[in-house]
């Protein structure tokens, strides 16, 4: 396991925390502004979104509850629906505010890197200010062009969800 202070080697060039961390503070950036299409190239072809449920104790989503469990045509059709008026629960879309800190590359392989990284979303909304707190646990794939997602997964740390706390802004 890495502290996150060295340099993997995967796919044949090195992996280096800051360019993980520049890779998530875009995807922090295109989500606050509500730029959904480009968010979405940031996906590897069948890759998958997952949040799981505030009870998660780490076992698969296969076996655990999730508020999110989506394959690749799935986020496709979720971020169509959102840029949608079909989408009351964002229509107007969520002002948001996220903030990525803690970056560590925790294991690589021979084309992925797995990292961790905690986050902060403010969400405004109808009036309402929102906060959600947890942690992202990433399986992503190394390219020559760079970095996609093949597993993008939230962790709520709070136990419960505040009514009207929806999700539908995407963590």
């Amino acid at each position: 396991m890495s502290t996150g202070h060295r340099e993997d080697v995967v796919g044949g060039r090195t992996i280096t925390r800051p360019e993980v961390e520049d890779f998530l503070y875009r995807e922090a950036q295109l989500l606050d502004e509500w730029r959904l299409d480009e968010w979405f190239t940031l996906f590897e072809e069948g890759g998958r979104l997952e949040v799981a449920t505030t009870d998660w104790k780490g076992w698969d989503s296969s076996s655990a509850g999730s508020f999110m469990c989506d394959d690749y045509d799935l986020i496709r059709a979720r971020v169509k629906r959102l840029k949608s008026r079909k989408a009351h629960a964002e229509n107007p879309h969520s002002r948001t505010h996220r903030m990525v800190s803690n970056v560590l590359i925790l294991e690589q392989g021979e084309s992925t890197v797995w990292v961790a990284a905690n986050f902060i979303v403010h969400r405004y909304r109808d009036g309402g200010t929102y906060t959600y707190v947890g942690r992202y646990e990433h399986v992503l794939l190394v390219e020559d062009d760079g970095l996609r997602f093949r597993l993008r997964r939230a962790i709520p740390a709070m136990e419960t969800m505040d009514a009207g706390a929806r999700l539908s802004f995407i963590l």
